[in-house]
């Protein structure tokens, strides 16, 4: 579905002209479409079928606690890579037993805490981490449920710093290494074998790498299973492709089906660790237009400077993500120029968008387009620039889910240190 469209001359989320969000909240502001995220979510629910699958949320997308809060409601669990995304699902009254814990670098403090809130599963991805989480389970006496995070070496086609899966990046273990620490972990009294797990990319646009992975998971399933080792779940990751710009979208449908064909007759749970396909879309960037520097004898670009930035929107800057730029109230009939639109920031890899033909006057509002993965949860204080508010449209009403931040709230850790710490 289309969250964001123009309606009566203007850009809308849902039945809320973007211009009522900005004159009560201000800009920049991360605004989010429940209607998109609910559809996305069903979408591909519908797509599994009657396949015996659990979809797992991947926080790390987008963590606005009201966002979880409607994913758990929709009857999600959760995928998290970090103790700190752990409490924000608890937070947002997310179930811990239906969390998945992934990431290469969980430290004993977070695997504590997964031990002791009771998570589904944790998703091992080397053997120091097998040897820590058994150790933890029985300093804690508890049995600690496992599945290896398998890399199988396929390329996802996306971009390099996206790309999970093959031999080269950090993440998962070799098949062969991963069968003998299976071994291993069906011999320790202290870990619950459960599954097995992959995930080769993110921004993946054809299902055929996806379906490549599962045939590789399942044939190293069989042969655990040879050897007595049985598991219950296959967990496949996530990495879905949204259309940006003119990129062909994940066919859902058809990866629901292949995922059915491949798994008929076989009793195992399936797995999937979606974020970008269900929030990517689902949201966008209100920023408002402050100069404009147009092009002289001695330049040669024009410039749009708004008030957002790459402290807000990373994604352009650090991978060379595109993003559509969309004036909130076209000027129908004006005459465009080719702008790079850029933030206050002092870089000069600060831009959200370069070579756009827009018709633009300075305090015009402007909206990025599928902001809603990888925005507010990458953005930072550099420059000293307060975060963004972050707005939650259902029909006709909005709410704000984060305020924005102040300058006071970046410096309290460190006025509360000022006068608590001393020298040592």
């Amino acid at each position: 579905m289309d969250a964001f469209s123009i309606t009566d001359g203007v850009l809308h989320a849902e039945n809320v002209p973007l211009p009522r969000i900005a004159e009560a909240v201000g800009t920049p502001t991360y605004v989010y479409s429940t209607a998109h995220l609910k559809a996305q979510y069903q979408r591909l629910r519908r797509a599994l079928g009657e396949l015996d699958a659990d979809v797992c949320y991947a926080v790390k997308a987008n963590a606005n606690l009201a966002i979880l809060r409607l994913f758990a409601e929709q009857g999600a669990g959760f995928d998290i890579v970090s103790g700190g995304e752990l409490q924000r699902v608890i937070s947002a009254g997310g179930d811990p037993a239906r969390v998945i814990f992934s990431g290469v670098g969980k430290s004993v403090a977070e695997i504590d805490f997964a031990l002791k809130l009771g998570i589904r599963c944790f998703n091992v991805e080397s053997a120091s981490e097998l040897d820590c989480l058994s150790e933890r389970a029985r300093v804690l006496k508890r049995q600690a449920p496992m599945s290896i995070r398998v890399n199988p070496d396929v390329d996802a086609g996306t971009h390099p710093y996206i790309s999970t899966g093959l031999r080269s990046n950090k993440f998962g273990i070799p098949p062969g290494q991963a069968v003998e620490l299976y071994r291993r972990a069906q011999a320790d009294e202290y870990l619950s074998v459960h599954g097995i797990d992959c995930h080769i990319g993110s921004q993946i646009g054809s299902i055929d790498p996806l379906i490549d992975a599962l045939r590789n998971l399942l044939e190293l399933t069989d042969r655990l299973s040879a050897e007595g080792i049985r598991l219950e779940h296959v967990d496949v990751g996530g990495g879905l492709g949204i259309r940006y710009g003119d990129e062909e979208e994940l066919d859902v449908e058809a990866y629901g089906a292949a995922l059915c064909e491949l798994l008929r007759g076989r009793e195992l749970k399936l797995l999937l660790e979606p974020g970008r396909y269900l929030v990517g879309n689902g949201g966008v960037l209100l920023t408002r237009t402050r100069f404009l520097k147009p092009t002289t004898a001695e330049t040669e670009k024009n410039f749009a400077v708004v008030d957002a930035a790459m402290n807000d929107l990373i994604r352009p800057a650090l991978y060379q993500a595109w993003h559509e730029v969309r004036p909130v109230t076209p000027r129908a009939g004006a005459a465009e120029l080719c702008w790079d639109v850029v933030g206050p920031v002092c870089e000069t890899g600060d831009f959200l968008a370069e070579r756009r033909e827009l018709a633009l006057q300075e305090g015009d509002l402007l909206a990025v387009m599928s902001a809603g993965a990888y925005g507010m949860v990458q953005s930072s204080n550099y420059n000293t620039r307060p975060r963004p508010a972050e707005v939650l449209v259902a029909g006709d009403r909005f709410r704000v889910v984060r305020r924005r931040e102040t300058t006071r709230d970046q410096l309290a850790l460190e006025l509360e240190a000022e006068h608590a710490e001393t020298w040592r």
